[in-house]
């Protein structure tokens, strides 16, 4: 029998209100992100450069465009012998009368999976954070300090964590980190100052004890059950303290401020750096010509990727493979998802556009002339937004609406069209 080792579960499965009509067709994870990349693949480049080698995803909103993504996992070298990605969707059987119920059920009702392959340590993240982390140094804290549970977090103001993460208080013990002396799940006055990068570290026995007690309640959430759970039972939890960039997606406007911290002089993300791998297979990006600028056209600070066409001026933007942006359109401040036409005389700004997405000639979205510039206007997919239309800050566009459905007077700032 192989040397027990660490076995990674990434909760990817769900979807959040607050990103809109960037999740009605796909979870949160897939949600593609930086150009090139889905927003899973940080926690899944993390684990290849960690050698962590044997991954569960836990999959069951609308997940197939996730199947699609993570394909045969080859990607992140996860292929062999010993070493795979398996995806866990939810399933009912005579003993489970129930689809997943939340993250802790969703490990729960995958113990057989978990005992198969009779881990070290079980490493449960998030699939939907964006940041760089060697998780053999939390590891090898865990081990050390000899705890039931070791969790990430990262220190933040407490006005800017209130009622966003579940926020701790840690021991000094000392730089790395120490026991927790309180936890709370998105509290509106927090103690503390650490929040939670949903980045969990078990052991084996104390995660199978909790999870079989959780069952006998009505939530079954880690921050908001397992973690006081484990601490109520006066088991053995410390905090592990990163230092490192985190970037949070949960909404419209963190997932955009994100982005444009991909940006700049000295950006905060540095994919390159961060060695970020994605499956270059789904939707052809492997096969794209390389980037055209035409003459009329120009790139200021922005990333764009092979198989997109410039010919109009870009500015502090991401593009995906195949956006096309015509002579005399201007994009500023915007991610334009696969596949998205800008056609002429049409200006954006602050739009995050979904894929397969038109926008006609002279379309004035986002920040045009409008009184709250700070709103990001979002575009959902196989939308074509008619000639001359103008769509005001903060808009929200439901996928694929008929052409009979846009309004000829334009959306006003946060008006939505469903």
């Amino acid at each position: 029998m192989m040397k027990p080792s660490t076995l990674a579960m990434i909760l990817a499965g769900g979807r959040v209100d607050e990103l809109g009509v960037l999740t009605h067709y796909r979870p949160k994870s897939a949600v593609p992100f930086g150009g090139f990349a889905r927003v899973i693949d940080f926690p899944l480049s993390n684990l290849m450069r960690s050698d962590i080698e044997r991954i569960a995803i836990l999959s069951q909103y609308r997940s197939y465009s996730l199947i699609n993504h993570i394909g045969t996992g080859a990607a992140w070298d996860m292929i062999g012998r010993h070493r795979g990605i398996s995806i866990l969707p939810p399933f009912k059987d005579y003993e489970n009368p129930h689809w997943y119920r939340g993250s802790a059920d969703a490990v729960y009702q995958n113990l057989d999976f978990i005992r198969y392959h009779n881990p070290a340590e079980i490493l449960v993240l998030s699939g939907d954070h964006i940041y760089e982390m060697d998780y053999r140094e939390m590891v090898r804290y865990h081990n050390q300090t000899g705890a039931d549970l070791t969790a990430a977090f990262i220190r933040v103001k407490k006005e800017d964590a209130a009622g966003r993460f579940g926020v701790a208080e840690i021991g000094d013990d000392d730089a790395e980190g120490g026991p927790l002396l309180s936890y709370e799940e998105k509290p509106e006055n927090p103690k503390g100052e650490w929040a939670s990068l949903t980045v969990l570290c078990f052991k084996p026995e104390a995660l199978f004890s909790v999870l079989k007690e959780n069952q006998k309640g009505e939530s079954y959430e880690f921050g908001r059950d397992i973690i006081p759970l484990m601490m109520e039972r006066k088991m053995k939890v410390c905090g592990y303290k990163f230092d490192g960039y985190w970037g949070y997606t949960r909404t419209v406007d963190e997932y955009w401020q994100t982005s444009m911290n991909l940006l700049g002089e000295n950006p905060l993300i540095d994919l390159e750096k961060w060695g970020i791998r994605t499956n270059l297979e789904h939707r052809g990006i492997r096969d794209c010509q390389p980037l055209k600028v035409g003459s009329s056209g120009g790139l200021d600070n922005s990333l764009a990727y092979n198989g997109c066409i410039v010919e109009g001026r870009v500015k502090n933007s991401i593009l995906f493979p195949g956006v096309r942006v015509e002579k005399g359109a201007e994009v500023n401040d915007s991610v334009l998802f696969f596949n998205t036409t800008i056609k002429a005389g049409s200006r954006l700004e602050r739009v995050v556009s979904d894929v397969n997405t038109t926008f006609g000639r002279n379309v004035q979205a986002g920040v045009v002339g409008q009184s709250e510039p700070d709103r990001v206007t979002v575009i959902g997919w196989n939308n074509h937004v008619p000639d001359n239309m103008v769509i005001g800050s903060g808009c929200r566009v439901d996928p694929a609406i008929p052409a009979e459905k846009w309004p000829e007077q334009g959306l006003k700032c946060l008006e939505e069209l469903r």
